[in-house]
């Protein structure tokens, strides 16, 4: 029943802003890695780099409509990213800060409770972490690691 395990809006916002800096950094760490990437065997991967900016400009703009529909205000602060040339170095650095976002965005869902809109708010950093996760499971690929 909802009324044992309702959403605790604090700590759903509180969690969200922390979550969203990193979110921003995401979309401008992979446009810079895009514009900037080299060499033969990561050249290929720009476009798909800079696919996956847009991809978490849109997951961006999502949690913002989140936090203001649970009566919050968005944090405005952008983490910082390390900036690379060499592209193996890049990637490794992309795969770092999603590993750090992941982990921030899995903090939300302690938070969601049991009632209806926190089962959309859970289901939403579900499928932000599920997309995250196929990135970053990609980008390993392409440095020939696995977790």
């Amino acid at each position: 029943m909802a009324d044992d395990d309702p959403m605790d809006v604090e700590g759903a916002l509180e969690t969200l802003n922390r979550a969203l800096p990193l979110q921003f950094r995401s979309a401008l760490h992979y446009a810079t890695t895009a514009g900037s990437v080299g060499g033969l065997e990561y050249i290929g991967l720009a476009e798909r780099f800079w696919s996956y900016a847009e991809h978490e400009l849109v997951d961006a703009r999502r949690l913002v409509e989140k936090i203001l529909a649970l009566g919050g205000t968005p944090s405005l602060e952008v983490a910082s990213w390390p900036f690379e040339m060499d592209a193996t170095k890049a990637v490794r650095g992309l795969v770092e800060c999603e590993r750090e976002v992941i982990a921030a965005l899995h903090k939300v869902i302690p938070t969601t409770g049991q009632e209806p809109r926190s089962e959309a708010l859970e289901h939403l950093i579900e499928h932000l972490i599920i997309r995250k996760q196929e990135q970053a499971d990609t980008l390993l690929r392409a440095l020939g690691d696995t977790e």
